[in-house]
């Protein structure tokens, strides 16, 4: 007899007492997937907000300047200091179009810009289509210069126009409106130094606050975490207790096999099977209902944009490969009582 084929007997031949114990492991990893797939997905957007703050040091115009841009020159001199690195210069402007105030902005990464139609370049948000009527391929005005839209992004409240960093700063004369820096000396020593030397710029520093941040999401993240494998350990109990029936049932059944030769191991496989067979069945269906989860919440809080971060592979496999080994675990204290049994008290056993 096949020890595997008689495992997947034990469980057919109790479908109820089985599928409530899979349920247990079903909705313990799905809570786990939902609830971690959420807060990863919550950590990408905060962090990839606020990556694009991960400074030291930020130079801008002083407000006694009078001006919202920097020259060239000031951008020369700001750029020279030695204890700055990894800049990144930025330019936003705006402009009076038909009497409204449209906001344009010099890109760096275009993956802070979701685009829903269209290419990167010049790139008009949907509040700025709607409010003039206009699409790819039409002209839009900044600084007495025509520019070509290229592309669409998403909803947003201000009417805003995204452009390639260069085209912004080409624009406008060269001039740029905030430079973002790290610094290999103390931000607060280094923003000293700047204001010190440079004429008309403010310094502000920023980073050690934004990693205080995405340090939180992290820690948020490890706490769901936990929270949602209690769910799981709770599924993971209801198979120790089904195990443990299956043996007292199958006292003399067990009994017949040892007499027939059957090795205290090939005992404990077959109940070891078992059990893992259920973690792994429930964990599958459980990801699956997991995932299903996500892609509702992820459109319910307008997520969607990171459904791939709330799906990750670690957390999918980890909760599959996971489950399985402590259903396994869960089976061996049944596993090893099956092993010990007395032949012929089991035999006697009605």
């Amino acid at each position: 007899m096949n020890l595997y084929k008689l495992a997947f007997n034990n469980i057919r031949r109790k479908k109820l007492r089985s599928a409530l114990t899979a349920l247990g492991i079903i909705i313990g990893a799905a809570t786990i997937v939902v609830l971690l797939g959420i807060t990863a997905g919550a950590t990408s957007a905060v962090q990839e907000q606020t990556d694009k703050y991960m400074y030291d040091v930020v130079v801008a115009p002083a407000s006694s300047s009078g001006t919202y841009l920097m020259d060239s020159q000031t951008v020369s001199k700001v750029e020279k200091m030695s204890n700055l690195y990894g800049l990144r210069e930025v330019t936003i402007f705006s402009e009076n179009i038909n009497g409204t105030r449209v906001n344009f902005e010099g890109v760096n990464d275009w993956r802070q810009v979701k685009l829903i139609n269209g290419t990167q370049g010049v790139v008009i948000n949907k509040a700025t289509a709607d409010k003039f009527g206009l699409g790819i391929g039409d002209k839009i005005k900044a600084k007495d210069q025509q520019l070509t839209i290229t592309g669409i992004s998403k909803e947003e409240q201000a009417i805003y126009v995204y452009l390639n960093q260069d085209t912004a700063q080409k624009v406008t004369g060269n001039k740029v409106s905030a430079i973002y820096a790290r610094s290999h000396v103390s931000p607060n020593a280094t923003a000293d130094e700047i204001e010190n030397q440079v004429d008309g710029v403010s310094v502000l520093t920023k980073s050690e606050k934004v990693a205080e941040i995405q340090k939180q999401t992290s820690q948020a993240l490890l706490f769901i975490g936990i929270i949602a494998c209690i769910a799981l350990v709770v599924g993971i109990i209801s198979v120790v207790n089904t195990m443990m029936m299956s043996v007292m049932e199958r006292t003399r059944e067990l009994g017949v096999l040892k007499a027939i030769g059957f090795t205290n191991w090939e005992l404990k496989g077959s109940i070891l099977f078992e059990s893992g067979l259920l973690g792994f069945l429930g964990a599958i269906l459980g990801v699956i209902l997991g995932i299903i989860g996500i892609v509702v919440f992820a459109n319910m809080l307008d997520f969607t944009d990171y459904i791939p971060q709330m799906m990750p592979v670690w957390l999918i496999g980890g909760v599959i490969v996971g489950s399985t080994i402590l259903c396994i675990l869960a089976g061996l204290y049944p596993a090893m009582r099956a092993s010990k049994l007395n032949v012929v008290e089991a035999l006697r056993h009605e």
